[in-house]
């Protein structure tokens, strides 16, 4: 073999493990994709997701108020009926409100279900901040069992100095509950 073929067979090895590199990195980024998007968007509020808080910062009560609308959906392969107590309330920014959703299992059997969450207009989500809600877990019904879940949130008193928001009369946090199948336990 002359040197001339090793160092092309040398080359095609190096082209091809960087290929291959690169089919891996990039099958390892498809799979990464989704949590990585999820973490984005709420990290940064980006679509519509609510941002996570751990406390409100208070009333801003020479802000003007904002109207929350509040929206329930379920997947037609769920079989609950659920629905927001109120539909719609108007909030001081900043102000820590309580809210109340209700869920009903219409079956026999109990039933798991997650809801997914969507505030709109998308240029709010950032200014959306959710302390507490059912729909950060799987929410389980037994047959029949109707009950109120809480939403704990504010709206962010920055969405009035945002020019993008400050227009904003009324924003809709929306829910969408679909089931969760339970998977047999191990014997």
């Amino acid at each position: 073999m002359t040197s001339a073929t090793a160092d092309l067979a040398r080359r095609n090895r190096v082209v091809a493990g960087r290929a291959v590199l690169f089919v891996l990195f990039m099958i390892g980024l498809a799979y990464a994709s989704v949590p990585l998007y999820r973490i984005f968007c709420q990290a940064t509020g980006f679509g519509g997701t609510p941002m996570r808080a751990s406390a409100a910062p208070g009333a801003q009560a020479s802000l003007a108020p904002v109207g929350v609308r509040f929206d329930a959906n379920v997947s037609p392969a769920m079989p609950w009926d659920f629905k927001p107590e109120t539909r719609l309330t108007r909030v001081v920014p900043g102000a820590r409100i309580v809210t109340y959703f209700t869920a009903h299992n219409l079956t026999a059997r109990e039933t798991t279900g997650t809801a997914s969450f969507n505030v709109s207009p998308a240029q709010a989500g950032q200014y959306f901040s959710k302390l507490e809600c059912f729909c950060f877990t799987e929410q389980t019904l037994k047959p029949g069992q109707r009950v109120q879940m809480p939403v704990v949130f504010f709206v962010d008193p920055k969405i009035r100095t945002d020019p993008a928001t400050a227009s904003i009369d009324e924003i809709t946090l929306s829910y969408t509950f679909y089931p969760v199948e339970k998977r047999a336990e191990a014997r």
